[in-house]
C-alpha cells in the first residue's frame, strides 16, 4: 500500500491504490457479505444501507452513483467507483474475481473505474448481472458533478432544502483541493493540528487513552464543529466567501 497520496488523478500511486480498491471489495464479498464500498472523500448526510434495504426487492446486483461524465471513457454506465453497494452472490462473486484478475488492464489504463465498468458490462450481456446506475438528476447521491456544475442545487443542500443521503468529493484534482473543499462547506471535522500526521506522531501525549486502555484519535482530533475556511469565492461554501479570491478564471461568486 502506498505512504502517500496520489498528486495527480491517474498517477502511479493513484494506480497502486486502485488495485487495492479492487482486492477489498472481492475479499469482503467471497464471504458472503453484501458491503458498500466508498472512497475517503465522502460525508454521509443520511444512512444510505436504508436506501438499498428498501429497495432490496428491486433485483438489482449492484447500485452505483452516477458519475456525471458521460464519457466514452466510462460508457455505456457512467458508474462511480468511488461510491456503490453490492449484495454478495454468485454473479458479483465471479464479477469481482474476475476484475481481480484484471490489474494489468487497471495499471494500463490508470483507471479502477475504467475497467470495473467495461468488466460490468461484459457479465451483464453473458451472465444476466443486473446493476443499478442511480441518476445523477435524481440528486440523492450527488458527487463533483454536482458541486461543480449544479450551482443551484449546491445552495439547496447547503440552505438544508434537499436532504441527499451523503456527498461526493470527486471530479477533484487532488487531496488538497478536497480538503479545502470540505472546509468551505462546513464538512472538515478534523483538527489542523492532525492533518498529514501518523498515528505515532500524534499520540505522544498519554492524556488520550479512551475507556478501554487504548490511545485514542478522538480527542486530539476530532472537533465537535466544523472548521470552515473560505479560500475560493466561486466555490460553493457554508457561508459567505466573497473576500476570498476566485479559483477559475472568469468565475462568478456562489453567493
Amino acid at each position: 500500500m502506498p505512504k502517500k497520496g496520489a498528486q495527480i488523478y491517474g498517477d502511479k500511486i493513484f494506480s497502486k491504490m486502485m488495485v487495492a480498491k479492487t482486492l477489498c471489495v472481492q475479499l469482503i464479498n467471497m464471504l458472503g457479505y453484501d458491503l458498500i464500498f466508498q472512497d475517503v472523500d465522502i460525508v454521509w448526510w443520511r444512512n444510505p444501507l436504508e436506501y438499498f434495504e428498501n429497495h432490496s426487492k428491486d433485483g438489482y446486483d449492484m447500485y452505483f452513483q452516477d458519475d456525471g461524465a458521460r464519457t466514452l471513457r466510462y460508457a455505456p454506465l457512467s458508474a462511480n467507483s468511488g461510491f456503490y453497494f453490492v449484495r454478495s452472490n454468485p454473479k458479483t462473486r465471479y464479477l469481482f474475481t474476475s476484475l481481480l484478475y484484471s490489474g494489468d488492464a487497471i495499471f494500463q489504463s490508470h483507471s479502477h473505474q475504467q475497467v470495473l465498468i467495461a468488466r460490468m458490462n461484459e457479465h451483464i450481456s453473458l451472465f444476466n448481472l443486473r446493476v443499478k446506475v442511480i441518476s445523477r438528476e435524481k440528486e440523492l447521491f450527488p458527487c463533483g458533478w454536482h458541486y461543480l456544475k449544479k450551482k443551484g442545487f449546491m445552495k439547496d443542500v447547503i440552505q438544508d432544502k434537499v436532504h441527499p443521503y451523503i456527498f461526493h468529493m470527486s471530479w477533484t484534482t487532488n487531496k488538497d483541493y478536497k480538503l479545502k473543499f470540505f472546509q468551505q462547506m462546513g464538512e472538515w471535522f478534523v483538527n489542523e493540528k492532525c492533518v498529514g500526521k501518523t498515528k505515532a506522531d500524534i499520540l505522544t501525549n498519554k492524556d488520550n487513552i479512551d475507556k478501554d486502555g487504548a490511545l485514542s484519535l478522538v480527542q486530539p482530533c476530532c472537533l465537535r464543529e466544523p472548521e470552515i475556511t473560505c479560500w475560493y469565492r466561486d466555490k460553493p461554501s457554508k457561508i459567505p466567501c466573497n473576500e476570498a479570491p476566485y479559483m477559475d478564471e472568469n468565475g462568478e461568486s456562489f453567493w
